[in-house]
C-alpha cells in the first residue's frame, strides 16, 4: 500500500483536518495555567474606558436640575459667591464627592430668597458678600456622604439626613452658605463650614460665649448671616451655623420633587 497522495489529493487533506487540529490546540493551551478568562486579562486603557465616574455622570445631573426647573444662582445674582466645597476636598470628608459639578443650583423661589439675603446683606455691608457652600444635592451624593460617615447612626443624624428620608438639599430647597468680607475673606464664625460637634450648634452659643469658647464677634456674625438669611424668609437648624433651609421637608415634598 502507497502512502503517497497525489497533490490535489494531499492539499484536500490538510483543509480537512486543520478545523480540528486547531481545536485540540486551542483547547489544551486554554488548560494551562496562565490562561485567564479574557474578560480578566483586559488592558487598563480598556477597563479604564468602561468604568463609569462621575464624569461620566455629570451632564446628566445637571441636565435633570436644569429639566426639572432648578437654576444656577449666579445666573440669579452674580455678586453671589460660590465655593462648592464637596466638588473639592476641602471638606470634613476630605474627599472630592460631586466632582465636577460645582455650581449651586437651586428651586427659582428658594434662589431668589438668596438674591434678597444678599441685598439685605449688602444694604448692612456695602462691601460683603454671601459665599454658597452647597445647595441642590442629588441623592447619588447622600447616599455617598451617608456611607463616608464613619459613626454611629445616632450620631450621623447630627449631620446628614438618610438617603431613605432626603435631605432639604436634595430637593434644592436648603443651603450652606457664610459671609465674605470686603477682603473676600470667610468671616470668622468660631468653627470652618461642616466642623462636627457642639461648637457649631447655634443653640449653644450664648454657653460658649459665657465660657470663652466663642468670642462676641464670632457671634455677632453668625447673628449677622441669620438675621440676613430670616429676612429673606429661611430659616436655620440647630447644630450648624452655615445651613438654611427654606421650608419644611413635608412642604418640600409637596412644591418640588426629589433630586435623583
Amino acid at each position: 500500500m502507497s502512502f503517497f497522495c497525489p497533490k490535489s489529493d494531499w492539499l484536500h487533506a490538510a483543509f480537512a483536518v486543520w478545523p480540528c487540529l486547531l481545536t485540540i490546540i486551542l483547547f489544551s493551551s486554554c488548560q494551562m495555567p496562565e490562561c485567564k478568562p479574557a474578560q480578566k486579562a483586559m488592558p487598563p486603557a480598556t477597563v479604564a474606558s468602561t468604568a463609569i465616574s462621575f464624569k461620566d455622570i455629570i451632564p446628566a445631573v445637571e441636565q435633570q436640575m436644569l429639566d426639572m426647573g432648578l437654576v444656577d444662582v449666579r445666573r440669579i445674582d452674580s455678586t453671589i459667591m460660590t465655593d462648592i466645597r464637596y466638588s473639592d476636598t476641602n471638606n470634613f470628608l476630605k474627599q472630592d464627592i460631586y466632582g465636577d459639578f460645582n455650581k449651586a443650583y437651586l428651586q427659582p423661589d428658594v434662589a431668589e430668597k438668596v438674591k434678597k439675603a444678599q441685598a439685605y446683606l449688602r444694604e448692612l455691608h456695602p462691601a460683603y458678600r454671601l459665599i454658597i457652600f452647597d445647595a441642590a444635592r442629588p441623592l447619588v451624593f447622600q447616599q455617598m456622604i451617608w456611607d463616608s460617615l464613619k459613626m454611629p447612626v445616632s450620631e450621623k443624624v447630627k449631620y446628614a439626613c438618610s438617603p431613605r428620608n432626603g435631605s432639604l438639599h436634595n430637593y434644592g430647597a436648603a443651603v450652606d452658605v457664610c459671609i465674605l468680607d470686603e477682603n473676600h475673606q470667610l468671616l470668622d464664625m468660631g468653627t470652618p463650614y461642616d466642623f462636627f460637634g457642639p461648637l457649631a450648634y447655634p443653640v449653644k452659643e450664648a454657653q460658649f460665649l459665657a465660657d470663652g469658647s466663642l468670642t462676641q464677634q464670632q457671634v455677632d456674625n453668625r447673628r449677622l448671616l441669620r438675621q440676613v438669611m430670616y429676612k429673606a424668609g429661611f430659616f436655620n437648624i440647630q447644630t450648624e451655623w452655615w445651613h438654611f433651609n427654606s421650608c419644611t421637608r413635608f412642604e418640600a415634598s409637596q412644591k418640588y420633587k426629589i433630586i435623583d
